[in-house]
């Protein structure tokens, strides 16, 4: 995705010479074109990641577009008062790109697991929290984001991966629904819309049939749009590789709660625990019960009740 990001972003940068791109001391094989081409654009802030954000609300207050680039803990967690204070606060437009969501670099450990980042900043006022499925939603998104004033975090995986279908729009803050079903909803976010994809093929083989939505939009959402899309069903799951608690579960709780909307609500996710354990994405993900085999049979067993 993130090649797919940095595609779209040298195509805006070509029409707008308002755009510029900050980094901590990442983006190796990535950003080479980008700076080559854009040399007074580009700023490898070296690590320092609070200054960085604080630089990109300077260059935001004088009329630049700014995009701050790091590794998800480093682009949220580290400098997260200065988004809070030096971006939201003051509805400045910053876009911040995060790479490596969920258990992306699993192999560095804890410190470097994304599974934090959307409950530290939905909760923030202004900012437009947006977590693509594939590389056609990166791109989609990135573009749509771009002509929405304000801050917005954007966050990717590593590798390149089409999941959507074509006929299915991706519209900033609308859930996009891919299949409809009456036994049930999966509602997923990011890549996790693969394996629910694979958990509703599966649950054809026992006779169900589920809808599947993969929500990129996680704050600042069309409300009504997520309503409609969800009402009436009588089972909801949702699949994130992220903690549940301030995640994707507990804004589909908000939602059910808000609008007073009927349904048992299941979420799918990374419990309240750290793990000692390092690995790949895939293996970290099954370990923390989120395999596909695993969601199967815990969807299968709530539709059976």
């Amino acid at each position: 995705m993130r090649k797919t990001f940095i595609d779209t972003l040298t195509q805006l940068a070509r029409q707008d010479t308002q755009i510029m791109l900050l980094t901590g001391d990442l983006g190796f094989s990535v950003f080479e074109d980008f700076a080559k081409e854009f040399p007074g654009r580009f700023i490898n802030c070296g690590v320092m990641e609070q200054s960085m954000l604080s630089i990109a609300a300077g260059l935001a207050l004088e009329g630049k577009k700014p995009y701050v680039y790091s590794i998800i803990p480093f682009a949220t967690m580290r400098p997260f008062e200065q988004i809070r204070n030096d971006i939201c606060y003051q509805n400045l437009n910053v876009k911040i790109v995060g790479v490596g969501a969920g258990f992306a670099y699993g192999a560095f450990g804890s410190t470097h697991y994304a599974i934090e980042d959307i409950s530290i900043l939905r909760p923030l006022p202004n900012i437009t929290v947006i977590s693509p499925a594939d590389s056609i939603q990166t791109r989609e998104l990135t573009l749509q984001s771009y002509k929405k004033p304000g801050p917005c975090y954007l966050r990717l995986l590593k590798p390149e991966v089409v999941l959507m279908p074509a006929k299915v729009k991706t519209i900033l803050g609308k859930p996009s629904v891919i299949r409809n079903g009456n036994d049930g909803a999966i509602i997923t976010t990011g890549a996790c819309l693969q394996t629910g994809l694979a958990v509703a093929d599966t649950m054809k083989e026992s006779k169900k049939h589920l809808t599947v939505i993969s929500l990129h939009t996680l704050s600042q959402i069309n409300e009504p749009a997520l309503v409609k899309a969800i009402k009436g069903q009588k089972h909801i799951f949702t699949i994130e590789e992220h903690r549940t608690i301030g995640g994707l579960g507990s804004l589909i709780a908000e939602q059910l709660l808000k609008h007073r909307l009927g349904g048992k609500l299941t979420t799918l996710g990374i419990d309240d625990s750290y793990q000692k354990i390092t690995g790949h994405q895939q293996y970290l993900a099954e370990r923390h019960g989120l395999g596909k085999a695993t969601i199967y049979k815990k969807i299968l067993k709530e539709l059976k009740k």
